[in-house]
């Protein structure tokens, strides 16, 4: 019996505190721009002008 409340207690502690980071990540704006990163990276830069030995 103790091992059950152990673990229940464990994965309420757990699961309290993804919540509590899913919040933090929303309130600190981690999810406001979705669309940019996916469409830089298909922008093409254009090429550098390096030259080889």
């Amino acid at each position: 019996m103790t091992t059950i409340l152990f673990m229940v207690s464990v994965a309420l502690l757990l699961s309290v505190s993804f919540v509590g980071f899913y919040f933090w990540a929303l309130s600190s704006g981690q999810y406001d721009d979705l669309e940019t990163p996916a469409h830089r990276m298909l922008k093409d830069e254009g090429k550098k002008n390096e030259k080889l030995n």
